[in-house]
């Protein structure tokens, strides 16, 4: 399969991947809440953009409403990495080949030497009282 030059180095589409399980765990201190995910879906959401959920298998088992979570999967609002495998590489591949933003505070250390256009694709995040604030910066400081 082939992309465009431009793909490696731009976001180049409307599509969001959200690391799901960086969302759900953002919750210092607390089991990783559905809450969390929800929340940054809507923000996406009202900002225009396609969110795509990607999680690691072993997030069903720590998440703190597995019903609600369950359902989330099975109406395709978050997609599973299979088990044993760690999602990073699934969200930074789409990422790549959608030309997509990725909404995580991961810095991707372990991966960034094999995808190191992720770093002008993060959009980083905090949530506050269900109030989600992305940041998009557009000059990385050194060291990023």
């Amino acid at each position: 399969m082939t992309t465009q030059p431009q793909a490696d180095r731009e976001t180049t589409s409307n599509v969001a991947i959200v690391d799901g399980s960086n969302v759900a765990h953002c919750t210092e201190g607390e089991p990783p809440h559905v809450a969390n995910l929800l929340a940054v879906r809507e923000k996406l959401c009202e900002e225009g953009l396609e969110p795509i959920i990607v999680a690691d298998a072993a997030l069903r088992h720590q998440i703190d409403d597995p019903a609600r979570y369950e359902k989330m999967i099975d109406d395709g609002m978050v997609r599973q990495a299979p088990a044993g495998t760690d999602a990073d590489y699934f969200i930074l591949s789409f990422a790549r080949e959608l030309g997509a933003s990725i909404v995580s505070n991961d810095r991707f250390r372990d991966r960034i030497k094999q995808f190191p256009e992720a770093r002008d694709r993060v959009i980083r995040y905090m949530i506050l009282q269900d109030e989600v604030v992305l940041e998009r910066r557009t000059h990385r400081r050194h060291g990023e």
